[in-house]
């Protein structure tokens, strides 16, 4: 549980060393997380290089993988698995995860208008609107429960959990975009499927704040120098204890438990369970 220094690559982090029960922890080097890929460069970032990454799972949707595709580690091969590809269809232009934006997606009464995050923060005014009052809080509320109960997230968290637990796949590094909601979302299944306990789980999807603010600090204070509300942008683009809570409510509400979800909704294997466990706990 712990951040690689990267210059190239956002919210890099290994989920190795996270603590687990029965003293044990994450074994390292095998299961990293990040934001997108598309400014990687291993000559600049030779801590990124000495992982040896060999497998990239991208959770992003067509759009994000034109605009901003990734460069990958020589030798490493790409996976694509978009979480959010039911929820575009469904919404008709697409879902709020990461700095790709929020397309579309439910926001309490109304819809957030087809724009990028830069878009949303440059106008304070539109922002409040459409953002304000508790919007934002359930339009990620929305997103988070989509992530538990699409089709789409189902087989996009299925072929994460897969392909942990197969030793040809090498180090691992599953993300998104910014890194902080698919991906943290992929993040707390396994960590919990590992035996990570509640509290460790709420601290490892809180622990991209610094870097995810640090990422956008010219675009907060642009917008708050215009005027806006700094709660509200930092509630768009950092990530919040009630964010994961819905995920969580709605594993419980539609499962029990995360590994009934983890059995029944994403359709994973007890032998891949028991693989993807001998592989990755220490």
């Amino acid at each position: 549980m712990t951040a690689t220094t990267a210059t190239t690559v956002a919210n890099l982090r290994d989920l190795g060393g996270t603590p687990l029960s029965g003293g044990r922890t994450v074994r390292p080097g095998l299961v990293l997380r990040s934001g997108q890929l598309d400014r990687l460069d291993l000559d600049a970032d030779p801590a990124v290089a000495a992982l040896g990454i060999r497998t990239v799972l991208d959770f992003r949707t067509d759009t994000e993988r034109v605009d901003h595709p990734d460069r990958l580690p020589a030798g490493a091969r790409l996976l694509i698995a978009d979480v959010l590809a039911d929820k575009m269809n469904a919404d008709g232009a697409g879902g709020a995860c990461g700095a790709g934006g929020a397309r579309g997606a439910d926001a309490g009464p109304g819809k957030i208008p087809a724009a990028q995050l830069k878009d949303l923060l440059s106008d304070p005014v539109v922002a409040e609107e459409h953002l304000g009052g508790g919007k934002v809080q359930a339009l990620y509320a929305g997103v988070y429960r989509s992530l538990v109960s699409s089709g789409s997230a189902q087989a996009a968290y299925l072929q994460l959990l897969t392909e942990l637990a197969d030793p040809q796949a090498g180090p691992l590094l599953f993300h998104c975009t910014a890194g902080k909601d698919r991906t943290g979302w992929g993040a707390t299944v396994v960590l919990s499927l590992l035996g990570a306990d509640d509290e460790t789980l709420m601290s490892e999807y809180l622990s991209v704040n610094p870097a995810v603010r640090i990422a956008f600090a010219p675009m907060i204070e642009g917008f708050t120098a215009a005027g806006g509300d700094p709660d509200l942008a930092l509630a768009l683009i950092g990530v919040y204890p009630s964010y994961l809570k819905a995920a969580l409510d709605e594993v419980n509400t539609r499962y029990g438990s995360m590994e009934k979800y983890v059995r029944e909704g994403l359709g994973v294997r007890d032998e891949t369970v028991e693989a993807l466990r001998a592989r990755l706990i220490a």
